[in-house]
């Protein structure tokens, strides 16, 4: 197989993502590592942490070469604002966003397998006028994909979810029939392609206490559950559900699934996140190429400090290394 390239961008810039930009070039990779970043804010970064950085401006169309330690290949996306680190200036946040476009471009005209992306401060983004609700929702509306699909994995679990990043009192309305088949054929096709898992097996979480409890506790898996997996398992998916939320994560159910499908983000990441934080992988199912990203936040009372642990997002890497070699 050729040697894959990966795009990396370091996201909030006053956050940790350029600290575990810094950290991941301390390794060798069999892969060709590129970042989008501001070269200025990670030589200042790195002497911050008293680690060696040799950048080099990328070559896109040359050949590919595997990553050294202590060297990383740069795409600079320059910022508008001197960073300090902690302290988020919503003056930053378009070139946050430039590099996340401008990764997504290279990945769409095949110049790069992978993107894996640093943590972003949302609020921040907002704060400067720009309508984001998160990475998953951003990179498919540049991809133009209709059905994106958020899963994390770790722990030996891999959990999807059917809505990303709503306010609760929105999940209910959001979970169509339409919307609910999409996820799953994703979900179910992602796992085949991506993943080489002839016949997944997808468990399925009900939306209210006890799945509903025969329509006494809410009627969505009445209404649109039910018919949704009926459907689809009449095509031959292999799915199980829809379950209680508070025992589908038992070892009874997990052992017999590839997969859980949750409804809505807070009923199935906390128990991942449990199981596996700091080592979890976000991936974003329904793209054209693949997106990895790690489980947690800016972490901006670390930033600079050299605490910040590297382990999610070096796991990101390795993941998108494995599916883009696959």
């Amino acid at each position: 197989m050729p040697l894959p390239r990966l795009l990396l961008t370091a996201g909030e810039p006053a956050g940790i993502g350029p600290d575990l930009l810094v950290a991941l070039a301390q390794k060798n990779w069999r892969a060709e590592l590129i970042a989008l970043a501001d070269p200025d804010l990670l030589r200042l970064r790195a002497r911050r942490l008293r680690k060696p950085l040799a950048l080099s401006t990328a070559n896109l169309a040359g050949k590919r070469k595997a990553h050294l330690r202590g060297t990383l290949k740069i795409v600079p996306v320059k910022l508008a604002a001197p960073v300090r680190a902690g302290r988020p200036d919503p003056a930053n946040s378009r070139a946050v966003l430039r590099a996340l476009e401008q990764a997504t471009q290279l990945c769409l005209a095949g110049r790069a397998e992978a993107l894996v992306t640093g943590p972003v401060q949302k609020s921040v983004i907002n704060d400067a006028g720009f309508a984001f609700s998160g990475h998953t929702e951003f990179l498919a509306k540049l991809c133009g994909s209709a059905m994106p699909v958020m899963m994390l994995m770790g722990g030996g679990l891999k959990v999807a979810v059917a809505t990303t990043h709503l306010p609760l009192a929105k999940v209910p309305r959001a979970i169509t029939r339409a919307s609910l088949e999409a996820v799953l054929r994703v979900l179910h096709g992602d796992l085949r392609a991506r993943f080489g898992i002839k016949q997944p097996r997808i468990l399925v979480a009900g939306l209210n206490p006890h799945a509903g409890e025969s329509g006494h506790q809410g009627r969505e898996e009445i209404e649109v559950i039910i018919p949704v997996l009926e459907k689809l398992r009449a095509e031959g998916l292999r799915l199980r559900g829809p379950l209680p939320a508070d025992t589908l994560f038992t070892p009874k159910y997990l052992k017999q699934a590839d997969a859980v499908l949750a409804m809505y983000h807070d009923q199935g990441l906390p128990v991942l996140k449990h199981a596996s934080f700091g080592e979890a992988v976000n991936i974003t199912l329904g793209l054209p190429f693949i997106r990895t990203s790690v489980d947690h936040g800016t972490a901006l009372d670390l930033a600079g400090t050299g605490k910040a642990d590297a382990g999610s997002f070096e796991a990101a890497v390795k993941l998108a290394i494995q599916l883009s070699t696959r």
